[in-house]
């Protein structure tokens, strides 16, 4: 393997693109390293320096700006934008950091310098304005916290249980 092909993220040598699933048309740029076991749906845009931890699920219509970093068992629900640039256009990028076990649904909008903490989960449509705590529920315009994790989890199996009956 050569040199520029690893880097170390969190202590873990990643191979550039390893056993990950990419669907057509997508842009990824050379720069960017992605775990192994992590899929990536069509038009999906991901910009110099990003770093995507593994097995993350990335929905088509994805744009991931310059220097976000991605953790582990990230889910990202179709046509949500990671931006880097709070004043565009200026020379100063600020990349967001998403943390493990994240879920994000679809049509969010993470402003830059911003950090999701582990297993937080954003709802569908949300503005992400401010920092969300660790297993928080946050969503809304802007968002806001809704819920722990835990509770989400039981509405969720709870649902999942009504529904099939």
């Amino acid at each position: 393997m050569h040199q520029s092909s690893v880097k170390e993220y969190r202590g873990i040598q990643m191979k550039k693109r390893e056993k990950v699933v990419t669907y057509k048309p997508s842009y990824i740029h050379d720069s960017a390293k992605i775990g192994k076991g992590t899929k990536i749906g069509a038009f999906v845009d991901i910009g110099k320096d990003v770093v995507i931890g593994a097995d993350c699920n990335i929905q088509a219509h994805v744009t991931i700006s310059n220097g976000a970093h991605i953790g582990d068992r990230v889910f990202i629900g179709p046509n949500t934008s990671i931006l880097n640039d709070r004043y565009p256009v200026s020379k100063i990028l600020t990349p967001p950091t998403i943390h493990d076990d994240v879920i994000i649904g679809g049509f969010v909008v993470i402003l830059p310098n911003v950090s999701v903490g582990e297993k937080a989960v954003i709802g569908a449509g949300s503005v992400i304005t401010k920092d969300v705590q660790k297993g928080s529920v946050v969503y809304g315009n802007p968002a806001e916290h809704k819920m722990s994790r835990q509770e989400y989890e039981y509405k969720k199996t709870e649902w999942e249980r009504r529904m099939r009956k």
